[in-house]
């Protein structure tokens, strides 16, 4: 399951950014052609936090969609599948907009008074 190993590696990069302080939420943005189950990503991070310094801490996933323009027709597209081929002229020269994303957004924390 690599959400699991998707999990430490955000909550490692969270942890270090943190600082210390108390993280509430943080956001991720996740492109189609990575291949990560949200559900499965958000299981895995509350295994994994449950007892550390971020548990409770809530994991919201974006799912960016894989987005194709046409370098012959101009045309953008939509993936479903992780085939790169445009839907209007079924052409396969064409450049990758989005969807191979994964960012860690925003990290939300509580300053301590």
């Amino acid at each position: 399951m690599h959400e699991l190993a998707l999990s430490q590696a955000i909550a490692a990069s969270v942890e270090r950014h943190a600082d210390g302080r108390h993280v509430t939420r943080v956001r991720v943005r996740i492109g189609h052609l990575r291949q990560v189950v949200p559900e499965s990503l958000r299981f895995s991070w509350t295994l994994l936090t449950e007892g550390s310094a971020l548990d409770g801490t809530e994991l919201l996933v974006e799912h960016v969609p894989a987005v194709v323009a046409c370098n012959d027709c101009a045309e953008m597209s939509t993936l479903d599948l992780p085939i790169l081929v445009c839907h209007a002229c079924h052409g396969h020269d064409v450049t990758l907009v989005s969807g191979d994303e994964f960012l860690i957004d925003s990290i939300d924390v509580m300053e301590v008074a």
